[in-house]
């Protein structure tokens, strides 16, 4: 069961007293959701399957959705689709040498927000490009190119 306030918070307790290799998967479907204060994403999708292990929980997801990028060329706001896919452990806190630092919590919710917040962040493009032919903006006047052709353009095309 998942809470508006904390959308991607899970109740696995039921999961800590099961026999290993018991399962459940939880499914989101969000039109809209806020994954921090700066990290908005529309049409918000996914999936993790949570099995229990000798260690812990397994945690393995996958999740889509589109964010709204400004485009390097054209300086126009785009959907940007990305996508994760990611496994992560979350182990009992009685176990020694736990090899991650997810810890199954006291109360049994885990939130998976941060996690799968810097999974899709590591998918954001470092040049982003609203459209692989997008010719950009003028470098004389700042037309977009992608909408019209100016004068200095006209002079180009008629110079080459």
């Amino acid at each position: 069961m998942t809470y508006p306030r904390f959308p991607l918070r899970i109740n696995v307790g039921f999961l800590i007293h099961q026999s290993v290799g018991t399962n459940r998967d939880f499914t989101f479907d969000f039109p809209l959701i806020q994954l921090g204060a700066d990290f908005e994403l529309t049409t918000f999708q996914g999936t993790a399957h949570i099995s229990r292990t000798q260690q812990g929980l397994l945690v393995e997801s996958e999740f889509s959705g589109f964010v709204a990028l400004e485009c390097v060329r054209c300086l126009e706001i785009y959907p940007q689709p990305l996508s994760t896919h990611f496994s992560e452990l979350y182990s009992f806190r009685h176990r020694r040498n736990a090899p991650t630092d997810l810890f199954v919590p006291d109360d049994g919710y885990i939130d998976l927000t941060p996690l799968v917040r810097d999974y899709l962040i590591l998918e954001l493009p470092i040049k982003p490009i609203c459209r692989p032919d997008c010719r950009g903006l003028c470098m004389y006047c700042g037309t977009n190119l992608n909408l019209a052709t100016c004068e200095h353009q006209m002079q180009v095309m008629l110079d080459g």
